[in-house]
């Protein structure tokens, strides 16, 4: 539900003190918005990507710079394959949308193009909402090359722009994802396929938004087409990726995020995330919002190495993995899983506990010299 005007606009403004003055904000993409929603506990992320704070350059400004992201040669690559794709109004794209997803229906000869030309994200956003509502009901073919879709995250808009949207004869509603890496003998790197069905399930949330605001509400079809480059060619090749799990996992997830103007409003008084403050301003403005650091961000934000380094000077057990965290229970730090194995702290019923007893007790018995007698701890 979208905020008042005027409670939208004093948050607005809220979120550009944040960024700091004349700080143009950073759009959240749909990547981001997934590897958000992998970790929505997370309130700096939350705070940073709602506010459209430039992770990258704060990193830096903080002395621990990003190394993931896109490489230059990897963007114009993947630029000129969507372009080959694209090519003669979208009729190679139509064709494998018609023969990997809807073979039922009649070949797209005459599909249109609607142009989705309009000033800024709003107004590209209402275009694409009335180029979907016009082509639905012209029950034909329909390629949207680049649309503007909305979302709401945690009380903010995200606007977010999908590789194309093609709406079939039937009134239903397909995104497309464009990728430059290979499909080796029709099939590619599950991980990368899981990362694009992951960003793709956000373009699907967005898409049910727009047609749910329509009468009767088209179909947001949960089945995306994925298409790559075939074996090491220029060519390309596509794949139905079914993404009903992932937007599944996705929106529940985006649900659970803190308003952000809750966690606005839990932040000292003249706080700015500006990479432009001196060093010791900026790392006190940016340790005062709480972070959810675990391994995986390390391939998923940008200010992944600043928040690693200051998770294991805290000795948090959450630096080792999600999945250690979870099976250490109450224990949060790793003085206190150490204490607790060594038989110094901690309740001996406690599951975790117990556990960690029984593997000192194993590593000691292991690592004792032949003979000697190993007492337990309890």
């Amino acid at each position: 539900m979208p905020l008042p005007r005027t409670r939208g606009k004093a948050l607005r403004q809220r979120l550009a003190e944040l960024r700091g003055p004349d700080v143009p904000a950073k759009a959240l993409d749909a990547r981001a918005l997934a590897a958000l929603a992998a970790n929505p506990g997370c309130r700096r992320r939350a705070i940073l990507d709602g506010a459209g704070v430039n992770k990258a350059a704060v990193a830096s400004a903080l002395g621990s710079p990003s190394v993931f992201g896109q490489s230059q040669f990897a963007f114009t690559r993947g630029n000129a394959f969507e372009a080959k794709v694209k090519a003669d109004g979208g009729a190679e794209l139509l064709r494998l949308v018609h023969e990997k997803l809807d073979r039922r229906a009649e070949p797209p000869a005459d599909a249109q193009v609607p142009d989705l030309t309009a000033t800024g994200p709003e107004g590209r956003a209402a275009r694409t909402a009335l180029a979907l509502r016009e082509a639905t009901t012209a029950a034909g073919w329909a390629l949207l090359d680049h649309p503007m879709l909305a979302l709401d995250v945690a009380g903010s808009p995200a606007f977010l722009e999908p590789d194309a949207v093609v709406v079939h004869p039937d009134g239903s509603w397909t995104v497309v994802e464009i990728k430059s890496f290979p499909m080796l003998d029709g099939s590619a790197d599950p991980a990368k396929v899981g990362a694009a069905a992951r960003q793709a399930a956000v373009y699907v949330l967005a898409l049910e938004e727009v047609a749910a605001r329509l009468d009767p509400a088209p179909e947001v079809r949960h089945r995306i087409l994925l298409v790559c480059p075939r074996d090491f060619s220029n060519l390309p090749t596509a794949s139905a990726v079914d993404v009903r799990k992932q937007r599944a996992v996705t929106g529940r997830q985006l649900a659970r995020l803190t308003r952000i103007e809750d966690i606005a409003d839990t932040l000292p008084e003249g706080t700015c995330f500006s990479p432009e403050l001196p060093a010791a301003e900026l790392t006190s403005a940016v340790e005062s919002v709480p972070a959810t650091y675990a391994p995986e961000c390390l391939s998923a934000c940008e200010l992944a190495f600043h928040c690693r380094d200051r998770s294991r000077a805290a000795g948090a057990v959450t630096s080792l993995g999600r999945s250690v965290r979870a099976e250490l229970g109450g224990l949060t730090t790793v003085e206190e899983v150490l204490s607790a194995a060594r038989g110094e702290s901690g309740d001996p019923d406690d599951p975790a506990v117990a556990a960690l007893r029984r593997a000192a007790h194993l590593r000691a018995e292991a690592l004792a010299p032949l003979g000697q007698e190993v007492t337990p701890c309890h």
